[in-house]
């Protein structure tokens, strides 16, 4: 789903019926964001599996680099980088998105390239500026470690293969859910919060944010211009071509500077933010925010107390099976 102006002031305006509406209930259902699941039906096996592969480096050219080097699962799923460092030292074009929840985006990557975490999987693995390899390449050293290869056979019918691979690793990552203190709030727990938090949570429906950040991932689930009421990238200058967002999925004008809306749950923990990583703070970030997604203006006390809202959506890793 892509947001043009039009629809986004609707969404706007919904967001500020919401607000006025009365004080927070903290009921899931008067709410337009939703709790994470408690619980998962995934394979134990294949979470198994998949953790381990996501931290083997034998996936990467010259064993030198796994899925958690660049998803550092206790730096919130991410680097700290700007930018993804691959094989080599090599730095790519883009900031690395967070892995955590990931499994409750309906896309994956910034431009949405990837419609499963499956597919996801695979980038990476053949990226040259990533990890440097090939399934082919992969598979031949996998083949040599006899525990690894009886372990996919007993999970999997024909054993060791690429798809199994992707599917344990996809399994893994949607394992990672991060219960917050907001989740709990929304079931009902008005302890849950602080005061500031429940101010901030008010404020970030009333001016809009919650047009694009909603749902159970608080985002996540649509495309939007990076720019909707203001031109961000002449303003930054030294447009590069992952600027172009979907752009270079779909080649359609129309998707040019539109990227998948990211998931803030544990938003905290993932600076610098935006696919470029010109946000170093979380703050700086909503500041961006104000000027070129809302067009408006706010008091650096409602922004300090929708940072203080943002951070409430911390939450602790679970391998949720």
């Amino acid at each position: 789903m892509k947001l043009n102006k039009g629809l986004l002031a609707t969404c706007v305006g919904a967001a500020f019926a919401l607000a006025a509406a009365g004080p927070l209930s903290a009921q899931v259902g008067d709410e337009p964001i939703k709790p994470l699941p408690l619980k998962l039906n995934l394979d134990a096996r294949k979470v198994a599996l998949g953790k381990s592969l996501f931290h083997d480096k034998r996936l990467s050219k010259d064993n030198s680099l796994a899925c958690a080097g660049c998803h550092d699962l206790a730096k919130g799923g991410v680097d700290g980088l700007q930018f993804a460092v691959g094989v080599g030292g090599q730095v790519g074009p883009i900031n690395v998105p967070t892995v955590l929840n990931s499994g409750f985006n309906f896309r994956q990557f910034w431009n949405g390239r990837a419609e499963s975490l499956e597919e996801q999987a695979e980038g990476p693995v053949h990226n040259p500026k990533e990890m440097g390899s090939n399934w082919k390449e992969v598979v031949a050293k996998l083949e040599k470690d006899k525990p690894l290869v009886a372990q996919f056979g007993a999970i999997y019918g024909d054993g060791l293969q690429p798809r199994n691979i992707q599917d344990a690793i996809a399994t893994f990552e949607r394992s990672l859910v991060t219960q917050s203190r907001f989740d709990q709030y929304l079931r009902g727990d008005s302890r849950a919060i602080s005061d500031e938090e429940k101010k901030g949570y008010e404020l970030f429906k009333n001016y809009g944010c919650v047009a694009c950040h909603q749902g159970v991932n608080i985002g996540g689930n649509m495309y939007q211009t990076f720019g909707v009421l203001g031109d961000y990238f002449q303003d930054r200058g030294n447009i590069t071509e992952a600027d172009l967002g979907r752009f270079n999925v779909t080649k359609r004008n129309s998707d040019r500077f539109v990227f998948k809306v990211p998931s803030l749950r544990n938003v905290e923990l993932t600076a610098p933010y935006f696919h470029d990583g010109s946000a170093k703070t979380l703050g700086d970030a909503v500041d961006v925010m104000f000027r070129y997604q809302l067009g408006r203006t706010a008091p650096a006390s409602d922004k300090d107390l929708i940072v203080a809202f943002l951070k409430s959506l911390t939450g602790e890793i679970k391998e949720n099976r």
